[in-house]
């Protein structure tokens, strides 16, 4: 009963932050509003996340009126090397999210006040350990945009109407962990804008729901891992997606990234803060993942989750020295240059592990597609690197409605068979999207962490099947769909009709007669 009340407010809570942001935007587009809502929430956050850990530090001497965001800049200046060791920035009272805002209404230079705030907070990591997670974080919140406003006064007018709308947003004290209120705004708010952008929202969002699932898969019968990794990050909520699953001190040492898309890239890393994850929790680049990998230090990964874009197109083997890359030498063959799906495949595989679990969502055509696919496939089958195959309901995702599937890759497998899971009908539908409920999700794990057969559900297939079907690893062709077709008696049908027919000519004659003696 606790949990439903609980649920009933974060739903509430949710509704009136959408209203707020939804009013805020007025005529611009929601996508491209969304960095101005998410940044101005990402800059009350470390402004009331820097202001408690002082004013803690402070009551616990004993100073108990003690107020941060009353203190005068020059005092504040001598605790400033200590905090960015400690926490990794620094503001100064003046610029704090609240004074900004208190003076906000009548600040006729509001625009170059953010601006000069959001550049200071970013030059105070320079030089410190936290500098590459605070470079260029605030790039996308262009102060000065038309979208903003034709005039300067217009611009003002609205900067402070987002300042007032994210300060209306009862997130609580960002102390209280346990609603963990700022993240999970961050994640509806994202959820919110990309189901309303079509596919430049999908392209960078992963659902709560599938994000769950792969999450689950890739942590059978473990309370803690090591590090977390995906390839294509996004905006990082996959990534975060263990917190949620395992709990907060679950992750050890930390969740890594790369994001080809700068302004994705940024809202990743705000998104780690906004999860309260410490600037030395996490490693998130911007680069090409498949020709400029940035974590060969870091690798392997003891849990890779993943959702790459489906069939972009990659150099593969216009650059000759891919094919000695050790990430896709193995394979003896790059995937094609119009699809680079089994390249993210074998980059994830080379960075997993040997305890560890990989979860991909796939494009359905890299399962059964021929030439250098199937070489590719036939890798990963002949060296047992594939634990299961899983093919997912339609319509899961923002933007696409494909029937997409996961791969799972183990490095150390007890057995040399793949279990091949249909859960293609393991959801409800909600408006035009399908989604996957916490029944369907624990269907799924269950069947994925058992690993026996169930009639039209799951297949454990032997190796030796899998070469004779040419490495064809579409479930379908191992899963037999349950036939739903009713059964006939061709006698009883026919007798049915005879009679109808012989109901037809009596109705017929009546109506006859009564013409007849109309006539």
């Amino acid at each position: 009963m606790a949990d439903n009340k609980k649920e009933q407010e974060r739903e509430e809570l949710h509704r009136a932050i959408w209203a707020i942001a939804d009013e805020l935007r007025g005529a611009v587009d929601g996508w491209d509003f969304k960095n101005y809502v998410l940044g101005t929430m990402f800059y009350r956050y470390i402004s009331e996340n820097l202001t408690n850990y002082i004013n803690r530090g402070e009551q616990a001497a004993g100073n108990l009126d003690f107020d941060y965001a009353r203190m005068s800049d020059a005092d504040a200046e001598e605790a400033r090397e200590g905090l960015v060791e400690e926490k990794g920035f620094f503001i100064l009272p003046s610029e704090l999210f609240c004074n900004v805002r208190a003076r906000a209404s009548m600040d006729v230079n509001l625009n170059e006040t953010l601006e000069r705030v959001f550049r200071h907070i970013e030059e105070s990591a320079k030089g410190s350990q936290s500098e590459s997670s605070f470079a260029g974080l605030f790039d996308d919140f262009d102060v000065n945009s038309n979208k903003l406003g034709s005039t300067v006064a217009r611009r003002n007018e609205r900067l402070a109407k987002l300042l007032d709308g994210i300060a209306l947003m009862r997130l609580g004290s960002v102390d209280e962990h346990d609603i963990d209120a700022f993240g999970d705004a961050y994640e509806y708010l994202m959820t919110m804008y990309a189901s309303n952008a079509g596919k430049s929202g999908g392209e960078f969002f992963t659902p709560a729901d599938v994000s769950e699932l792969l999450t689950r898969l890739g942590t059978v019968g473990k309370k803690k891992i090591n590090k977390v990794y995906d390839p294509a990050c996004g905006s990082g909520s996959l990534l975060l997606k263990a917190l949620s699953v395992l709990g907060k001190d679950a992750v050890i040492t930390g969740f890594f990234g790369q994001e080809i898309n700068i302004t994705t890239y940024n809202l990743c890393r705000i998104n780690m803060f906004l999860h309260d994850v410490g600037f030395d929790k996490f490693d998130v680049a911007c680069e090409d993942t498949l020709t400029n990998p940035q974590h060969w230090d870091d690798e392997p990964f003891e849990l890779i989750v993943s959702n790459p874009p489906y069939s972009i197109k990659w150099a593969g083997d216009d650059n000759p020295l891919l094919i000695n890359d050790p990430r896709f030498a193995p394979a003896g063959v790059l995937a094609p240059k119009s699809k680079a799906d089994l390249a993210f495949i074998m980059h994830a595989l080379s960075w997993l592990a040997p305890n560890g679990t990989a979860a991909i969502v796939c494009f359905p055509g890299v399962m059964y597609r021929g030439g250098a696919e199937q070489k590719i496939r036939k890798y990963l089958i002949d060296n047992n690197f594939v634990d299961s195959i899983i093919q997912l309901p339609s319509n899961l995702f923002f933007g696409t409605s494909i029937a997409t599937c996961i791969m799972v890759m183990k490095r150390g497998k007890a057995d040399n068979k793949v279990l091949f899971i249909d859960a293609s009908n393991e959801c409800i539908k909600i408006t035009n999207n399908n989604k996957l409920t916490k029944a369907n999700i624990r269907n799924i794990v269950d069947a994925f962490a058992k690993r026996e057969d169930k009639d039209h559900f799951c297949k454990l297939i032997s190796y030796d099947e899998i070469k004779e079907q040419r490495y064809n690893l579409s479930v379908s062709t191992y899963v037999e769909p349950e036939d739903t077709r009713e059964i006939i008696d061709i006698n009883q049908l026919n007798a049915e009709i005879k009679e109808v027919v012989a109901k037809e000519q009596i109705l017929r004659d009546a109506i006859d007669q009564i013409i007849s003696e109309i006539e």
